[in-house]
């Protein structure tokens, strides 16, 4: 009695749902979208995500047209997206009478490019005609699909994919070792949209909730599983010391203020008490804003923030030619031996569109980037391993080339650790630095190596292959991090051998079931 009760609710709630139309119908879907968000880091607000995905899947019942279901999932996607990235407007306030003005177009404009993504997702679930567990299970999949799109077509942009919602918990996160991110938000979406059939009679609306519950179970004891067997080791030797000197970004625009931020990490550095400890330094993304390779007295400064017989990783920029009038510059991170020799150089291959360059700067003439200096940066060549003394293979990645899932090692030398340097001061207080973070810890899992981040701001952390934090700098706090170098996997995981093909094949999976689940009028 009581499941037949509940379950005319929900066609009632269902039916009145589908009725909606105009103006209301994209309303709804706009603040459903921004729900959804919700469930994104740092909130964590997971039943808003059921509430989003099922109410969106219920309206587009009463949709026949085509371009119907695009209008709905685009403000549903336009709501997700404006909530879940609206702490970009912060990177403009810092010089608000010159960039102030582009914050309407930068973060709304966002949105609205990446709400096409959605929008896509419900279309073509809606031009499969299918229904009741069959659509939820298709929604899933193009979700899935349209979201790994995201990530790389017209540079990429994997922000927020929904397996992000599981970073609250160390044991759900063990899934992206295995499909990684990707496969992770294909679980997600299916099990927290399956309510939605919920409302349709018959046993298999039901057998399918219970089998969605038992899957997030599944995933739950399998990460229990591992965990349980995992390692505490470090990397024999190995000691870091990461420096968070929490300068502001205004700060950051002044060209004046450079040596005063070159002190400020020296003094963290050496005055600190544990730095005889140190074999390693490690300074975040542009802490040394000077061409060190013309500057010898500088790096000899710097160089002796290197413990002795250690090093030091720099944030600095890089330009050639080697002298005279600079004609192209990288965003760059710098390795100073004691001596302040350069030992080697990495150069950031994946540039934040507007911040680091201006895209289409002929038909733009009047913008500039956001980061000082009036040339664009030009990428480097991709993903590269160092090799440096008293020190495994480490893979370097600056800022947010850390987002991108399958695309932070070099397959071909592949590291025994990643390094991170950002500066994620542009965006203050805001989700946005809780939420880099998370990209970070997904990557050390779907990659079974520790990876090390330092921020200038914050959250530096020391992160193991599980994803565990081993040691952290909350946001805000200026200080040094002291910790060991957590030791990689044995080999690498599923997801870090096949890649992408991974999540592929459940996509395959959810394609047959889908088919099935049709021929059966599930």
């Amino acid at each position: 009695m009581t499941e037949r009760l509940g379950r005319s609710s929900l066609a009632r709630l269902a039916a009145r749902a589908s009725r909606l139309a105009g103006k209301r119908r994209l309303g709804v879907g706009f603040v459903l979208g921004a729900l959804g968000s919700l469930a994104m880091p740092p909130v964590y607000a997971l039943p808003l995500l059921v509430v989003a995905f099922t109410g969106l899947l219920w309206i587009a019942d009463g949709i026949a047209r085509p371009r119907a279901a695009l209008a709905l999932g685009w403000w549903f996607g336009f709501g997700h997206f404006i909530v879940g990235i609206y702490w970009i407007a912060n990177a403009f306030l810092t010089d608000v009478e010159k960039f102030g003005w582009m914050i309407p177009f930068a973060v709304g404009g966002l949105a609205a490019v990446l709400a096409a993504f959605p929008a896509l997702a419900l279309v073509a679930t809606q031009a499969l005609r299918l229904n009741g567990v069959a659509r939820v299970i298709g929604f899933a999949g193009l979700w899935t699909l349209l979201e790994w799109v995201r990530g790389w077509i017209f540079t990429g942009l994997p922000w927020n994919p929904v397996g992000s919602v599981w970073a609250f918990s160390e044991t759900m996160i063990q899934g992206a070792a295995l499909a990684g991110v990707w496969g992770l938000g294909l679980v997600t979406v299916a099990a927290f949209a399956m309510p939605a059939s919920l409302a349709r009679s018959g046993r298999g609306p039901l057998i399918a909730m219970a089998v969605a519950v038992l899957t997030l179970g599944a995933l739950w004891g399998g990460g229990a599983a591992r965990l349980a067997g995992a390692s505490e080791a470090t990397v024999p030797g190995v000691h870091l010391r990461l420096v968070q000197a929490a300068i502001d970004p205004r700060q950051k625009a002044r060209a004046d203020m450079r040596m005063t931020e070159v002190a400020r990490h020296l003094a963290l550095t050496i005055d600190t008490p544990g730095f005889a400890a140190a074999t390693l330094v490690v300074w975040p993304e542009t802490a040394a804003r000077y061409l060190l390779d013309r500057s010898p007295e500088l790096r000899l400064a710097l160089g002796s923030a290197a413990p002795p017989g250690g090093l030091l990783i720099t944030g600095m920029p890089r330009a050639e030619p080697a002298s005279g009038q600079v004609e192209r510059i990288w965003n760059s991170l710098g390795v100073l031996d004691r001596a302040g020799n350069i030992l080697a150089t990495y150069d950031k291959f994946h540039l934040v569109p507007w911040g680091e360059y201006v895209p289409w700067r002929r038909v733009f003439p009047f913008i500039d980037k956001l980061t000082p200096g009036s040339l664009d940066f030009s990428a480097g060549p991709g993903p590269r391993t160092l090799h440096l003394p008293g020190l495994p293979p480490v893979g370097a990645l600056i800022c947010y080339e850390v987002v991108f899932p399958g695309r932070v090692v070099d397959p071909g030398d592949r590291p025994a650790w990643l390094l991170n340097l950002t500066n994620d001061a542009w965006y203050g207080d805001s989700f946005g630095p809780y939420q880099h973070l998370v990209a970070a810890r997904l990557r050390a899992v779907e990659e079974g190596l520790p990876l090390v981040r330092a921020a200038n701001t914050g959250i530096s952390a020391v992160i193991d292959p599980y994803g565990r934090i081993r040691a952290s700098l909350g946001l805000g706090l200026a200080g040094v991090l002291d910790a060991d170098l957590p030791a990689a996997l044995p080999g690498p995981t599923l997801y870090a051998r096949f890649g992408d093909a991974a999540p592929g094949l459940l996509g395959l999976v959810a394609i047959l079931a889908t088919a099935l689940l049709r021929r059966l009028r599930i």
